[in-house]
C-alpha cells in the first residue's frame, strides 16, 4: 500500500467568466500571465476552459476559467471561495501594480498587511475578488518563473498562487476537513475586514509558506453566495503523482465525502470532493503537464483537446466563438 505523502500545496483555482474574450484580455494584456492552454470543459464540450499561468504554466501557478456566456453576476456570501491571491516578488512590486491599476482603471483597494504580509486587494471586469500579495518576507515552496514575454516587468511580474481565501458559515468545520482530513496545520489568524466577525484562520501545508496557505473566515452575517461570472468554482491541491493520487481516494470515501473518485484530465490526474460547508475541492497531480499535447514555444495558440475528444473536434469547434489568443 502507497503510503501517503503531505499535499504540496495549491494546485490551481479554477474561477467563471461569461466572456472568454475579455477574460483573455483582462488576464494576459493586464496582468501579464501567460496563456497555457485554450481547451474546453471536458464535462461540457460547448464552453471554453482558459488556463493562464507562468511560462509553462508549473503546478501551484495556474488560474483557469471556464467560460459561461449566460452566467449572472455573483452574488456573493458564505460556502464559497471568496479571493484567490497571486504571488509578486516584493512589496515594491504592489507599488508598481497598484499605479499600473491606477492608470489601467481596474477596481483597486489600498495596500494593507493580511497575515503578516502586504497585499493589494483588487477586482476583474466581473468582479472577480483577487489580491496580489508580496513574496518579500515569504518563506516556504517556491513560486514559478514568469514568462519572458510577459508584459510586466520581470522584477514585479506575478510568480503564481498565494493563499486562497474561504468563507464559511461555520468555519470549525472546514478547518476540521483541513486538518484532520487533508493535513494542513493551523498557522495563525489575523482579524476580520468585519470588526463584529471573528478572526480569520490561517492553514498551511507542506513547505509552508504563501503557495500553500488556506485562509477561513466564518461570517454569520451573510446570505450563502450564488455563484455567478466573477465567482470561483473550485479549488485544487498538489499531490505528486498519479500513485499519490490513487492512495488518496480510500481516505476520502472513509469520511464519507461526496466524490468523483478518479478522474483523468490528461494535463493531471484529478479527483474531487465537497465538505460540509459545500467548498469543491480538488486533488490534483503534478504532472504530466501542458506541454504533453504542444511545443512549450506555443502554448495557448491554438484549441487543444485530450485524445478523448479529439474525434470530436470538428463538433466541438462549431460550438465555440472564435477566439483570438495572440500573445505576442
Amino acid at each position: 500500500m502507497t503510503e501517503l505523502a503531505a499535499i504540496k500545496g495549491i494546485h490551481h483555482v479554477s474561477a467563471l467568466t461569461a466572456k472568454a474574450p475579455e477574460n483573455f484580455e483582462f488576464y494576459t494584456k493586464t496582468l501579464g500571465l501567460r496563456l497555457i492552454k485554450k481547451t474546453v470543459n471536458q464535462d461540457d464540450n460547448s464552453m471554453y476552459h482558459l488556463f493562464y499561468g507562468d511560462e509553462k504554466g508549473n503546478p501551484g501557478t495556474e488560474l483557469t476559467f471556464f467560460e459561461m456566456p449566460n452566467a449572472g453576476q455573483t452574488r456573493t456570501g458564505t460556502n464559497s471561495i471568496s479571493a484567490t491571491s497571486l504571488r509578486v516578488p516584493s512589496d515594491a512590486s504592489l507599488t508598481y501594480w497598484k499605479q499600473r491599476f491606477e492608470e489601467l482603471e481596474v477596481d483597486h483597494d489600498e495596500i494593507v498587511e493580511r497575515a503578516g504580509r502586504k497585499t493589494l486587494a483588487f477586482r476583474d471586469f466581473e468582479q472577480q475578488r483577487l489580491i496580489l500579495v508580496s513574496d518579500e518576507h515569504n518563506e516556504g515552496v517556491a513560486g514559478g518563473v514568469p514568462w519572458e514575454k510577459s508584459i510586466i516587468p520581470q522584477e514585479h511580474a506575478i510568480v503564481g498562487l498565494g493563499p486562497v481565501q474561504l468563507t464559511v458559515e461555520q468555519g470549525e468545520h472546514t478547518a476540521a476537513v483541513l486538518i484532520e482530513v487533508l493535513g494542513f496545520r493551523h498557522k495563525g489568524s489575523y482579524p476580520s475586514s468585519v470588526p463584529s466577525q471573528p478572526d480569520i484562520e490561517v492553514y498551511e501545508v507542506g513547505e509552508g509558506g504563501s503557495g500553500t496557505e488556506i485562509h477561513v473566515e466564518e461570517r454569520t452575517d451573510l446570505p450563502v453566495e450564488r455563484p455567478g461570472r466573477g465567482s470561483v468554482h473550485h479549488v485544487a491541491l498538489r499531490v505528486e503523482n498519479e500513485e499519490q493520487l490513487k492512495a488518496w481516494i480510500p481516505r476520502i470515501n472513509s469520511y464519507g465525502f461526496p466524490n468523483s473518485g478518479f478522474v483523468d484530465r490528461f494535463y493531471f490526474r484529478s479527483l474531487y470532493f465537497r465538505e460540509g460547508n459545500r467548498i469543491l475541492f480538488e486533488l490534483a497531480t503534478d504532472g504530466p503537464g501542458f506541454d504533453t499535447d504542444e511545443d512549450l514555444l506555443h502554448l495557448g495558440e491554438s484549441l487543444a483537446l485530450p485524445p478523448f475528444l479529439e474525434e470530436r473536434r470538428s463538433v466541438i469547434e462549431k460550438m465555440l466563438k472564435p477566439l483570438d489568443t495572440k500573445q505576442s
